[in-house]
């Protein structure tokens, strides 16, 4: 890991170890929000979809409910410049995030489905234009200095959405991937909370547990689901 991808991850870290709890509730935050802010004429997911969404997560195959195999990979390698993994670090890919915002999008974000076609189409035009490559052929400096231009309003081909408005989206739901609950299909086998030190939600506290003024390490609550896999592959 370079000492940029370091600085990044550090600065991420300490911005969310301190609130670690609030981000569970995120995406809840966001799902609800959405709802209430829907258009007429937002896309209702299909009982198809639906039923996808619910085996993607499950087993977080990674994507297949709204992107398709190109715009996937762009994602993806978007989310990881973003939040960059390292051995012992996990990272975007880690947590699946693309599974998280690819669910997203097939259910609360459905609204926002044109948003991203269209700025991945703009992202593509904008990258084979200043290096004639896509983004996810570019090197790690180059697709920093393509994040950089959008983030700063600079990247040329963007008209709706704007550079900055695609940019922030996509930061804001790589760390909701990253950080909120992994019913959601992201922050999977809980990296994103082991990464800042929070053990999630607990079923009770014992009294020792509120007295001590060490930091609390109980493992996460994990689902009958996961408890079924993590057997199986004991077995």
């Amino acid at each position: 890991m370079s000492e940029h991808d370091e600085g990044r991850r550090a600065f991420i870290v300490g911005a969310v170890g301190a609130g670690a709890v609030a981000s569970t509730t995120l995406v809840q935050t966001a799902y609800a929000k959405t709802e209430k802010t829907k258009t007429p004429t937002a896309k209702i997911p299909t009982a198809g979809e639906a039923r996808a969404a619910d085996r993607a997560v499950e087993t977080f195959d990674g994507h297949g409910v709204f992107f398709n195999d190109e715009h996937a990979a762009t994602v993806a390698a978007f989310a990881e410049r973003l939040m960059p993994g390292a051995p012992g670090k996990p990272g975007a890919r880690d947590a699946n995030v693309i599974n998280y915002i690819d669910l997203a999008l097939a259910g609360a974000y459905a609204d926002q489905q044109d948003f991203y076609r269209r700025g991945l189409a703009q992202l593509d035009a904008y990258c084979r234009k200043a290096y004639n490559q896509p983004f996810v052929k570019l090197s790690a400096a180059q697709q920093d200095e393509v994040i950089g231009a959008l983030e700063q309003g600079k990247a040329s081909e963007f008209e709706f959405p704007t550079a900055q408005a695609f940019f922030n989206t996509l930061r804001a739901h790589t760390m909701e991937g990253m950080f909120a609950d992994p019913v959601y299909g992201g922050n999977k086998d809980f990296a994103g909370w082991k990464l800042v030190g929070f053990p999630g939600t607990q079923l009770y506290y014992t009294p020792a547990d509120l007295a001590s003024k060490q930091a609390f390490t109980r493992a996460p609550i994990i689902g009958l689901q996961a408890q079924a896999k993590a057997s199986t592959k004991g077995a």
